[in-house]
């Protein structure tokens, strides 16, 4: 089932196409990469699922339904563009942002103390947010935007700011997160975290839906069908890559025939990043059915 179904979404900003009939479903319970290049018009679909922006055609649902300003208030939404007030106690401002959310104060405090002790944090309660690292700031950001236990996260750029120590706390939170049964929609422009984190993308540019699907699919799709093979032989390790036939056990079979050992037989895909700038620089793939 999907969480999220845009169909048709076009919107304009006078003359400026920022999306022209974009649809996307985004399947509940998994992670979703929304990708594109700056200006494509992935920030205004994610506005225009938060409501803050509306399309001039098309409908999103959510959860089958048209979605209402109900909804969006079981959406945690972490934006691009930080804003913290910077004169207020850390706990203050989270304590704050958590009950915006709907959470009583006591369910507030509980969550948020837990996820303070997760990050390490906990001693910066009574700080002021003006005092916080961006790193820290950025913690404290993405802990009130899933403290309420959302049906739906939305995190744009979400890795930005962080040193490699701390992407890779927050990779491990979105994953647990999404095994607990979140729907994420990560907007991002890391194909490596694309690669590490999301099930399924969509890619839009120039405004328009270039490619959607499972990532494993269309990492398939983009491939030249080689295959690698590694074995070991009298005169030590090899690797040769092949064309992939029809029945794989064939180029095996020819493979142990010749008294070698074969360590490992792997297709060969392409990286998310060759395709992003593939269909992204040459175009191909526009329009095409998703």
């Amino acid at each position: 089932m999907s969480i999220i179904q845009c169909k048709e979404i076009c919107k304009s900003f006078g003359e400026k196409v920022a999306l022209d009939h974009v649809s996307v479903e985004v399947p509940e319970g998994r992670i979703f990469g929304l990708l594109g290049p700056n200006g494509a018009g992935k920030t205004t679909l994610i506005r225009i699922i938060n409501r803050i922006t509306i399309p001039n055609g098309g409908d999103v649902l959510f959860k089958g339904r048209p979605i209402t300003q109900q909804d969006v208030e079981k959406i945690g939404y972490m934006p691009e563009e930080r804003g913290l007030y910077r004169k207020m106690k850390v706990g203050d401002q989270a304590l704050y942002l958590a009950q915006l959310k709907g959470m009583s104060r006591q369910d507030a405090v509980a969550g948020l103390k837990d996820w303070f002790v997760r990050f390490g944090i906990q001693d910066w309660w009574n700080k002021k947010v003006e005092e916080l690292s961006k790193g820290m700031a950025q913690k404290l950001q993405f802990i009130t935007t899933v403290v309420h236990k959302p049906d739906l996260m939305i995190l744009d750029e979400p890795f930005s700011g962080f040193d490699p120590v701390n992407a890779e706390v927050i990779r491990k939170e979105i994953l647990r997160l999404r095994d607990e049964g979140a729907t994420i929609i990560l907007s991002t422009h890391n194909m490596e975290s694309v690669e590490e984190l999301c099930d399924d993308i969509a890619l839009i540019n120039k405004s328009r839906l270039v490619i959607t699907g499972g990532v494993a699919d269309i990492r398939r799709r983009y491939g030249n069908n080689n295959v690698e093979i590694e074995y070991t032989d009298a005169d030590g390790r090899h690797t040769e890559v092949l064309p992939r036939e029809t029945d794989g056990n064939n180029t095996l079979k020819s493979f142990i025939d010749k008294g070698v050992t074969v360590n490992s037989y792997k297709e060969l895909m392409p990286r998310m990043n060759d395709i992003f700038i593939k269909l992204v620089t040459e175009g191909d793939g526009q329009n095409e059915p998703a």
